[in-house]
């Protein structure tokens, strides 16, 4: 079976594939280190270098699977109006190793990757989040706002961008798109302003390829979630040391946030934090050893990272191969 990325758009649905992931993290499944190799400069000196990802997962149930998901990340191709990532997924049958289908990775991965967050707000988030700020206008934008919105009852969406033009065509586009996926009215606007947007909303997500810090702690408030998703190396940082310390901090996974993400492994070098204040992650939450923000909570300030698991892309690939 070959799935086109239109193919596995239509076949996942939200709110059944947070679900998944849900059952996922709690079950279990064996996720050896994903295998992570620069490709220095590959357009030449000057240029970005780029990344490339091998990620493998598999269960061990009866009627499981293998899988494994290759990803290139060229920072540089917006300049050639391509996307910074492309990937493939190949799904293999678990108890004889057999191709059962060969998935486009992209499409996958941004579906994932949102309803990843998507869990996170679920136990992060205050249950009446009525406002969204969305820093970043790339190909997950849309998914991200999307998902926020059918966790919580999301009525207002900010746009946050570099370049104000194409935050004002994403709102332009969502403003129509998103009361047909919801099912209610909802406003979608760009600001020019990223502080302004931080400031007014009820969760923040930011999705960026940056490498300095776009939410300030100074501007955050009581009962603010962060969903952090962009930042996926040691390198990059989407939230200061201030952030950090400010919030209740959560991950993905242990393993790949400890060792990847820019906005957990900075401030430990720099002992803004330590190991023991990140207080769980979404295994811990799915199986209940450890509690998200506790209910009526509405001060704290929680934020989550996100670095993606070769577990989330086997569940979302099983969850498409089945719903087609």
């Amino acid at each position: 079976m070959i799935l086109s990325a239109g193919e596995v758009d239509r076949a996942l649905d939200d709110l059944a594939l947070i679900d998944r992931l849900d059952a996922m993290f709690r079950d279990g499944c064996e996720m050896p280190a994903r295998h992570h190799h620069t490709v220095v400069a590959p357009n030449g000196p000057g240029s970005a270098d780029a990344t490339l990802l091998l990620m493998p997962a598999w269960t061990r149930a009866p009627g499981g699977h293998i899988g494994i998901k290759l990803v290139t990340v060229f920072p540089d191709n917006g300049k050639r109006a391509l996307p910074s990532i492309y990937g493939q997924y190949l799904l293999l049958d678990g108890s004889t190793g057999a191709p059962v289908a060969q998935l486009d990775g992209t499409m996958l991965t941004k579906r994932r990757t949102a309803c990843a967050s998507g869990l996170a707000s679920r136990y992060l988030s205050r249950a009446d989040a009525g406002t969204l700020a969305m820093l970043g206008t790339g190909a997950l934008a849309p998914q991200l706002i999307r998902v926020h919105a059918k966790v919580r009852p999301i009525g207002e969406v900010l746009i946050w961008g570099r370049r104000l033009e194409r935050a004002q065509a994403l709102a332009d586009e969502l403003a129509t798109t998103l009361p047909r996926d919801l099912g209610r009215p909802i406003a979608v606007r760009a600001v020019p302003d990223r502080r302004e947007a931080v400031g007014k909303a009820d969760i923040v997500s930011c999705a960026t390829l940056s490498r300095t810090p776009l939410v300030e702690g100074d501007w955050l408030r009581p009962g603010q979630h962060v969903d952090l998703v962009g930042a996926f190396t040691p390198e990059m940082r989407e939230s200061d040391d201030r952030a950090v310390a400010r919030a209740r901090v959560f991950v993905d996974t242990r393993a790949g946030a400890l060792k990847e993400a820019g906005d957990i492994v900075q401030p430990l070098a720099n002992g803004t934090i330590a190991v023991g204040d990140i207080v769980a992650d979404l295994a811990e939450l799915a199986r209940g050893s450890k509690a998200g923000r506790p209910a009526g909570d509405r001060d704290g300030i929680t934020l989550f990272k996100s670095v993606g698991a070769a577990l989330e892309d086997l569940a979302a690939a099983e969850l498409a191969v089945t719903a087609r």
